[in-house]
């Protein structure tokens, strides 16, 4: 046997050790190239109003810690949450002795404010909570921490969508038509690229400013989802901590859910007024239908 063929063969066994760690490297790079896919614009609304859709009731069971004044009821509250698809939702808190502090309801033309402490029910339109006065503005960010929740923070279709690669997440631009004609950014949602889950939110002023800032985490299964295939193995997933920034400056929410229901039946005395006020005509609130790509040229 000649020297060089001694040698080759010498040498095979660690020629095959790196051949294998070599395939063993390049299997988690492949992998992480097809976790980490771009993702359209149409895909993200879409996936959103999926998950709005898998949700026809809701009840639960929370905690709120509240700091600064943004809240001028308490700063700890017990709370349940009760909903019904399109947009019923019912409020209620407590103190940690269980004595009763509010319950607000609220549909798409009515919300209702019962205080029993202070004797007072106040009623309006949601879009205009002036009635209200200082628990206007806790309770609009109670709504939109909810909407994480629940699912119901879909895109209207008359908005403009964009998609913005932004690291280890994809940034949602929402904008909306302003009086003067043009397009204002009003909301933006940051996807983690992985499981596709919202795992923040702006939401903004007509100025564009920061109006408030909602993160989400400690997402746990609650129940099933058929037909998603991007979040992997189809269970519904949702945020049970929900931290909340007043982009005013007045103080900052967090929201520790302790139990989420969802699809379950609910009894006519846990929606109570809300059911009665709106029928349940399995409509969406809102819809992805129509809503249009906006080329980033074309951004404000």
């Amino acid at each position: 046997m000649s020297y060089w063929r001694k040698s080759a063969l010498c040498l095979l066994p660690y020629l095959t050790v790196l051949c294998l760690v070599a395939a063993g490297c390049t299997t988690p790079v492949q992998r992480e190239e097809a976790d980490t896919k771009a993702a359209t614009a149409d895909e993200l609304t879409a996936l959103l109003e999926q998950r709005e859709r898998a949700v026809q009731t809701m009840k639960g069971l929370f905690s709120a810690k509240v700091r600064g004044g943004i809240i001028p009821i308490t700063t700890r509250v017990e709370g349940a949450v009760y909903y019904r698809r399109p947009s019923a939702m019912r409020l209620r808190g407590f103190t940690a002795i269980g004595s009763e502090l509010f319950e607000f309801l609220q549909t798409d033309d009515q919300f209702t404010l019962r205080l029993p402490t202070m004797g007072r029910v106040l009623s309006g339109h949601p879009s205009d909570m002036s009635e209200m006065g200082k628990l206007a503005r806790p309770f609009q960010l109670s709504v939109w921490a909810m909407s994480g929740v629940l699912g119901t923070g879909t895109i209207n279709g008359g908005d403009t969508v964009r998609v913005v690669d932004e690291g280890d997440r994809h940034r949602l631009e929402v904008f909306r038509a302003s009086p003067s004609g043009g397009l204002t950014i009003h909301r933006r949602l940051w996807f983690n690229r992985q499981t596709r889950l919202v795992v923040k939110e702006d939401r903004l002023t007509e100025l564009g400013e920061i109006d408030a800032t909602i993160v989400y985490e400690d997402f746990r299964p609650v129940g099933e989802m058929t037909g998603l295939s991007i979040s992997g193995d189809g269970q519904l997933l949702r945020p049970f901590k929900i931290s909340l920034e007043d982009g005013q400056g007045r103080g900052s929410v967090q929201v520790t859910f302790h139990e989420l229901i969802p699809n379950a039946t609910l009894k006519p005395s846990e929606l109570a007024h809300a059911s009665n006020a709106l029928p349940d005509t399995g409509r969406l609130a809102t819809g992805t239908d129509g809503a249009r790509q906006l080329p980033n040229q074309d951004l404000p």
